[in-house]
């Protein structure tokens, strides 16, 4: 709340900047005219002209989120600038002085016009234009700052309400002038100094947190950023709106889900959903019933940042064949352990009108890399369609909250059945079959596809399996026992403890981030207590691209056999990619064991463990 009551507080002093006060006589010379025919007229054109300028900031400010992926430099810079022209009026007024002077010069048009007895409609919103193009480059340094981080984020709800705070404080000044007239202009000269001060005062803190950044204090922000959630209560209002409209209940589950749910955020380009309103997944085996219930039209695949393996489709061209739709991330054990079918499928039914589209909603903020995504394709052997949803538009068209989801749809563009999770994947051929059946083709297999995966593909060892998955970072962390415990956002000396089962510790200098934890000097290590055949842990490189040497021991000695892909026998392996390590496939007996993995170099960052 605190953040919409500054970016409200700042609308309103918006309008006593220095470069907006020339226009003030021409809207108080109005006040005294017909509501409809002179204030709703400027009032339309000064919102529609500062909407068009804020939109044209945020889409220009759309390299922050390059920023955030391959340089940090550019974000300070940018970050910088906001903070001088905070800080130095001067600056501010010679940053804006081109719109400055076109907003002066059209408000002295309407005046004339207004003057030589015109329609009193063309000129007041010839008023609000220019009221518009002043306010907004007024409101530049403040306004700046909102929209960075709305380019960092994504466009969402929480950027949205803080730019409708920030029109509503303007609003409510330029109301006071309509209603109070000359009165309350002497009144905002006389508080003039006072925004003055409160702008400078804005551009120390802005200046004092870019130098923390660029002095690394806070190695982990840009990354974070684009991740950050908003406030609790917020949050708990959102979660308790989804709570009230969840059509399907919560599933108690001990150890690792079959299916993560997505995580309730409102700022990272995720927001908090709705959950499905469709019928439940069906449990099938052998073929299905006859009659599959139509749940609802194929929505809009529009949103995409881009296409891989085909160019951009859409539901209208889609018409005619059978499509899976599949949501998936890369760094989702899930996922990953799902592909295997979904790529048989897709090559076992292509030539019978069979369409598979993996749509690609990113977890964490290194999984909107597009790069990292086609990396991953690419590794994945995966050659059907891929949708890189970074914004989450697909997502949001199916009011969907799950990876891995899989949804059929029958030539007529209806969704037919959808199955959330891994498992059923012979229930999930047979629909496939079906659905084709529908279609008019005589000729659609009736066999199901034999799989055998390996790697972290491979299918988990559910009986077995007793661990959860754990998040790393601090704002979804849990059982972390490291004597202290977690110091936000800073770097800290730990010690691992002594770990129960499920329970983990960090040891050496680590910053603990929102998403993820980043060794700040080598030697560092995680320990974990776990109980399940296999151990995964999402790992990235330094910031910098660095490749990080690691060593993996098992109960204090090396892995030998029960040493995972991404290692030797020995324990020895290197992260050289944002992406899920498997570390640990058990060759025996399973049972509680203790992992821990000492980095050689600095800047690993760790994101979260999975178990199969």
């Amino acid at each position: 709340m605190i953040l919409f009551l500054l970016a409200y507080l700042g609308g309103v002093l918006t309008i006593v900047s220095p470069c907006i006060l020339p226009v003030l006589p021409f809207v108080f010379a109005r006040a005294d005219k017909p509501f409809v025919k002179s204030g709703l007229p400027m009032l339309v054109g000064m919102a529609a002209t500062f909407a068009l300028v804020a939109t044209l900031a945020a889409v220009g400010g759309g390299w922050a989120v390059q920023a955030n992926q391959y340089g940090r430099v550019l974000a300070i810079a940018l970050l910088a600038l906001f903070g001088l022209a905070l800080l130095l009026p001067s600056l501010s007024e010679r940053l804006t002085r081109p719109l400055v002077d076109l907003g002066a010069r059209l408000s002295m048009s309407a005046d004339r016009s207004a003057a030589g007895g015109g329609s009193g409609v063309l000129p007041s919103l010839l008023l609000g234009v220019a009221t518009g193009l002043l306010w907004a480059p007024c409101a530049g340094p403040v306004l700046g700052l909102i929209l960075t981080g709305a380019a960092l984020q994504g466009a969402n709800v929480g950027t949205s309400l803080l730019l409708l705070a920030y029109a509503l404080g303007a609003a409510t000044s330029l109301a006071l002038a309509l209603l109070v007239g000359g009165r309350v202009f002497a009144a905002m000269k006389r508080s003039l100094g006072v925004g003055e001060w409160v702008r400078r005062g804005l551009g120390v803190l802005v200046l004092a947190a870019v130098a923390a950044i660029a002095l690394g204090l806070d190695t982990g922000f840009l990354t974070q950023v684009s991740l950050a959630s908003t406030s609790s209560l917020e949050q708990g209002l959102l979660d308790r709106f989804n709570a009230a409209k969840n059509a399907e209940p919560a599933m108690a589950m001990t150890g690792a889900p079959a299916m993560k749910p997505a995580p309730s955020m409102t700022m990272s380009g995720a927001p908090a959903m709705a959950p499905i309103t469709m019928a439940p997944a069906m449990a099938m085996t052998g073929k299905p019933t006859a009659d599959l219930p139509v749940e609802g039209a194929l929505p809009s695949l529009d949103g995409a940042v881009e296409w891989l393996n085909s160019p951009p489709l859409t539901a209208e061209g889609l018409r005619g064949k059978v499509v899976v739709v599949d949501f998936w991330t890369y760094s989702c054990i899930n996922c990953l352990r799902s592909i295997p079918y979904v790529k048989a499928w897709a090559e076992k039914y292509r030539d019978q009108g069979l369409v598979v589209i993996g749509v690609h909603a990113p977890e964490f903020a290194f999984e909107k890399v597009v790069g990292n995504v086609r990396g991953a394709v690419s590794d994945l052997k995966v050659n059907y369609s891929v949708a890189i949803d970074n914004n989450y538009a697909i997502w949001r068209a199916f009011n969907n909250q799950y990876w891995p989801a899989h949804y059929f749809i029958d030539a007529k563009g209806q969704i037919r059945h959808h199955h959330f999770g891994e498992g059923d994947y012979d229930g999930s051929e047979r629909i496939i079959q079906q659905l084709l059946a529908e279609a008019g083709n005589t000729k659609v297999a009736s066999d199901i596809v034999k799989v055998d995966a390996t790697g972290a593909e491979a299918a988990a060892a559910e009986g077995d399996m007793q661990s959860p998955e754990t998040y790393v970072g601090y704002a979804r962390a849990e059982n972390f026992v490291s004597p202290g415990g977690a110091v936000r956002d800073a770097g800290h000396v730990y010690a691992a403890g002594s770990p129960a089962l499920n329970q983990w510790g960090l040891a050496g200098d680590w910053t603990i981030a929102r998403e993820n934890a980043v060794l700040n000097q080598p030697g560092g290590g995680i320990a974990y207590r776990f109980h399940a055949r296999d151990l995964h842990l999402v790992l990235g490189p330094s910031a910098d691209g660095k490749p990080v040497r690691f060593k993996v021991m098992i109960d204090g000695k090396a892995p030998g056999a029960d040493h995972g892909t991404d290692i030797d026998a020995d324990g020895n392996g290197t992260v050289s990619g944002q992406r899920l390590y498997q570390l640990v496939r058990q060759s025996g007996a399973v049972g509680d064991r203790l992992f821990e993995i000492q980095f050689l170099d600095p800047g690993a960052q760790a994101f979260a463990f999975t178990f199969g």
